[in-house]
C-alpha cells in the first residue's frame, strides 16, 4: 500500500530538515574547533622543529611535512565555516575548486605521511642495522617528495568534478560526494578510496603486525626505541580506524545511494547525515597527530616545554620537592 501524498511530503520535509540542520550547525561548529586547535597546535609543532630540533633526521623531516600538511588542511576550514553557516558561497568558482581541492589534497597527504612514519618505524624495529641509514636526511626528503607527488596525482582529477550549483537564489559549492553528476564521481570515488586509503591502511596494519611479532620474540624488546616505535604505529593505526575509516565508508555509501536511489527518503537521509558527521571526524586526525609528535621522542617534549619555560618551572618544582623530602627525612632522624 503506497503512502498518502501528505505522509510522503511530511517524510521528505523531515529528511530535508535533518540534512539542513546538520549542515547549518554541526559542520561550522566542528570545523571551527578543528581550525582553532589545529592552527595553534601545528604552528607550535613547526616552531619547535624549526627552532629547537635541528639538525633534522628523516623522521623529523616527515613530521614537519605532516604538521605543514595539517596546518594547510585546517586553513581551508574558515571558508567552509562561513559557507555552511550562511548557506551561500560568495567567493566564485575558482575559490570553490581551490578550497575543495586543498581540503582533500592535504587530507590525503596526511594519510600518506602517516603511512611513511609507520614504514620507517617498521624498518627501525625489524631491520635495526638499517636504522642509521634510514634516519639519514635524504630518505626523509625522498619520502616527502614522493608523498606530495602522489597526493597531487590522486586529487588533481577532483578539479574537474567540483562545481557550483544555483538553487533558490543561493550559490552552493558542492562537496565531492554531492556533485550534480554522480556518474562522474562514482568511479573516481572508488579509486580514491582504494588507493588513497585502503592501500595505506593495509600497509600500516602490516607494519603494526610485524612490529608486534618482532617485539614479542626478538631481543631487546623493551628498548626505548622499539617501545616508541610500537606506540607510534598503534597511534597511527588508531587514526586510520577512528578518523579515516568512517569517512571513506560513508562517502562511498553516500555516492552509491545517490546513484541507486532508495525507495525511502529516510534511508538516503540517514546515510547523508552519517556522512556529514564523518567529515569533521576525518579532520580530527590533526588532534591525534599532535599527540604523535610527543610520542616520537623525548626531545620534542623537552623542546616544547622549553618554549614556554615550563622546563624551568618543572625543574624548580622537582628541586623544592626533593629538598622538602630530604628535610623531612632529616627531622625524622633527629627525632629518633
Amino acid at each position: 500500500v503506497s503512502a498518502s501524498p501528505f505522509r510522503r511530503s511530511l517524510e521528505d520535509q523531515n529528511c530535508t530538515d535533518m540534512d539542513q540542520l546538520m549542515t547549518r550547525y554541526y559542520l561550522p561548529a566542528s570545523y571551527a574547533i578543528i581550525f582553532i586547535v589545529g592552527l595553534v597546535g601545528n604552528v607550535t609543532a613547526i616552531a619547535v622543529y624549526v627552532t629547537k630540533l635541528r639538525p633534522w633526521r628523516s623522521s623529523s623531516i616527515i613530521m614537519v611535512n605532516l604538521a605543514l600538511t595539517d596546518l594547510l588542511h585546517v586553513l581551508s576550514m574558515p571558508f567552509l565555516v562561513h559557507y555552511y553557516s550562511t548557506g551561500d558561497w560568495t567567493l566564485g568558482d575558482f575559490m570553490c575548486r581551490l578550497v575543495r581541492f586543498g581540503f582533500h589534497f592535504y587530507l590525503y597527504g596526511s594519510v600518506l605521511f602517516l603511512t611513511c612514519l609507520a614504514v620507517f618505524r617498521y624498518v627501525v624495529v625489524i631491520k635495526p642495522l638499517w636504522a642509521t641509514q634510514v634516519q639519514q636526511r635524504r630518505w626523509g626528503i625522498i619520502a616527502c617528495a614522493a608523498v606530495w607527488a602522489i597526493a597531487a596525482a590522486e586529487i588533481t582529477p577532483m578539479l574537474t568534478v567540483i562545481s557550483l550549483q544555483e538553487l533558490n537564489n543561493e550559490t552552493h559549492c558542492l562537496d565531492f560526494a554531492n556533485t550534480d553528476n554522480v556518474d562522474n564521481v562514482r568511479l573516481y570515488g572508488w579509486l580514491l578510496t582504494a588507493f588513497g586509503f585502503v592501500l595505506p591502511l593495509v600497509v600500516v596494519f602490516l607494519c603494526y603486525i610485524g612490529i608486534v611479532r618482532q617485539l614479542a620474540t626478538g631481543p631487546y624488546t623493551s628498548s626505548p626505541c622499539r617501545v616508541r616505535a610500537r606506540r607510534v604505529t598503534v597511534l597511527i593505526l588508531v587514526v586510520f580506524v577512528v578518523c579515516f575509516l568512517p569517512y571513506h565508508v560513508l562517502r562511498v555509501l553516500r555516492i552509491e545511494t545517490r546513484k541507486n536511489r532508495p525507495t525511502s527518503c529516510l534511508v538516503e537521509s540517514i546515510v547523508h547525515t552519517a556522512y556529514i558527521i564523518s567529515r569533521p571526524l576525518a579532520g580530527l586526525n590533526t588532534f591525534f597527530n599532535l599527540v604523535l609528535y610527543t610520542l616520537s621522542g623525548d626531545k620534542f617534549r623537552k623542546a616544547f616545554l622549553s618554549i614556554f619555560y615550563w622546563d624551568r618551572v618543572l625543574t624548580k618544582a622537582r628541586s623544592v620537592i626533593r629538598v622538602a623530602i630530604i628535610s623531612k627525612a632529616g627531622r625524622g632522624t633527629h627525632d629518633v
